[in-house]
């Protein structure tokens, strides 16, 4: 599989890309980002860009990918809606058309959040399902993963200084979630082993929820 990723050096991605490296059926590796990885994985290829709206500098690379596994996003704390929305649906929607253009038969999976909806009173799950509503209007197959609580499964760290005390104080919790509550707790690699299967899947759903992420996660280690 040749997977192009956004979003490797924030806490989700990070652990995405980890798993990734670790399937031999993953040939290639474009990583879309402001910055580089730093990885020295032969297979990885960073495609570096100021904004994901200005990908003209990286154009002739977007193409052929089979999956784009889109992991960026804007924190949902802090984050003013006007922001908010432009990194979730805007930029998103950037990426995502591009990809369709370049890569017709390939599959975009989306890293959206748990309850997500376009109708929700929270400002993020609102936000979050107006652009699962945007995506599936494109002329590509779209998956989108719905997890709820993610815990860094190998020391992944936030690139948001002030949110790495919250995930250190939540740890043990996120740890526990994860073995008791598969129905609201994942984690990082988690969320990786399920989009590598998700990629591979000949009919994938639409949708996978928190507790279906743990089930493909848990099928794919098996």
């Amino acid at each position: 599989m040749r997977i192009l990723m956004t979003g490797a050096t924030g806490l989700v991605g990070q652990g995405v890309l980890r798993e990734v490296l670790a399937d031999p059926r993953v040939t290639r590796v474009g990583v879309l980002g402001r910055r580089g990885t730093g990885n020295d994985d032969p297979r990885v290829e960073d495609l570096q860009v100021e904004r994901f709206d200005a990908l003209d500098g990286v154009a002739g690379r977007l193409a052929p990918w089979d999956a784009c596994f889109y992991c960026a996003g804007a924190p949902p704390l802090g984050t003013p809606e006007a922001e908010y929305r432009h990194v979730t649906v805007a930029l998103t929607l950037q990426v995502a058309r591009v990809f369709a253009e370049r890569n017709p038969g390939g599959r975009f999976l989306y890293v959206s959040g748990a309850h997500a909806n376009p109708g929700s009173r929270l400002m993020p799950l609102r936000v979050k399902g107006e652009a699962e509503a945007a995506l599936r209007a494109l002329p590509i197959t779209t998956v989108m993963l719905r997890p709820g609580g993610i815990q860094p499964a190998h020391g992944e760290r936030s690139p948001h200084a002030w949110m790495r005390p919250l995930y250190a104080l939540g740890a043990p919790l996120l740890g526990l979630g994860v073995r008791l509550l598969p129905g609201v707790v994942t984690s990082t690699a988690a969320v990786g082993r399920a989009m590598l299967v998700l990629a591979a899947m000949a009919d994938a759903p639409a949708v996978v929820e928190n507790d279906g992420i743990n089930r493909l996660a848990a099928a794919a280690r098996d």
